[in-house]
């Protein structure tokens, strides 16, 4: 089994060492990085090339958002998971328009945090529910004044079907039901998807259709 290779930031060493402690539990995950402000995660992303980064937002030097921002220009595959104490909107949007594919709060329990960053690092998109729909609303609101762009048109039909389910918030293996494919057969598409959009994940992929109006609000549950 190919491990999931993960980047813990976060400028307090107590909540790095216990999330280490958390996530090598798991036979699937390996630290492989930490950093202790947000150039030095910028920095360790390039070098190590992790699967998953965990950014907190509060960090010297570059904060999340703008890390996250960094991480994605210079590395596009490496999923970002924000792990924050913070819970506004106004962080929450900017860290998702930064390239972030989930945000969770600093009172998540183990489990959450591990099923997270497995959900992330599969193109799933984690976000608490009662943010999900103000954020949907957010771009959705902004895509009345986009026009239809060329990239929607590289997908196929059925690509088109995924990501309006994706939308909906229906996991892999709901999509895969309610369509009558595999699992992995999702996969590809949704990786298909991520190549053709130029994103890494399926929030990315879904706040991308929001925002240039391929995607309406009839979409959303």
């Amino acid at each position: 089994m190919d491990k999931i290779r993960i980047l813990i930031a976060d400028d307090h060493a107590v909540v790095r060492e216990g999330t280490r402690r958390i996530l090598e539990r798991e036979e699937d995950l390996e630290v492989i990085a930490e950093a202790a402000d947000g150039e030095e995660a910028v920095r360790r992303a390039a070098e190590f090339k992790p699967d998953v980064a965990i950014i907190d937002i509060a960090m010297p030097k570059l904060d999340g958002i703008e890390a996250t921002r960094q991480i994605k220009a210079l590395s596009p595959g490496i999923t970002v998971l924000i792990l924050s104490a913070y819970d506004d909107d106004q962080f929450v949007f900017s860290l998702l328009e930064a390239g972030a594919a989930g945000y969770l709060l600093k009172d998540v329990r183990a489990r959450e945090l591990v099923d997270a960053i497995r959900a992330v690092n599969a193109g799933e998109s984690v976000l608490h529910p009662s943010i999900a729909r103000k954020v949907l609303n957010r771009f959705v609101a902004t895509s009345a004044k986009a026009e239809k762009r060329q990239p929607l048109e590289k997908l196929s039909e059925r690509e088109k079907d995924i990501l309006r389910l994706a939308t909906t918030g229906l996991s892999n293996r709901e999509i895969a039901e309610e369509l009558c494919l595999s699992i992995r057969t999702v996969q590809g598409h949704l990786t298909h998807i991520f190549n053709k959009l130029q994103v890494g994940s399926r929030t990315e992929a879904v706040v991308r259709g929001l925002k240039e109006g391929w995607i309406n609000l009839d979409d959303v549950p």
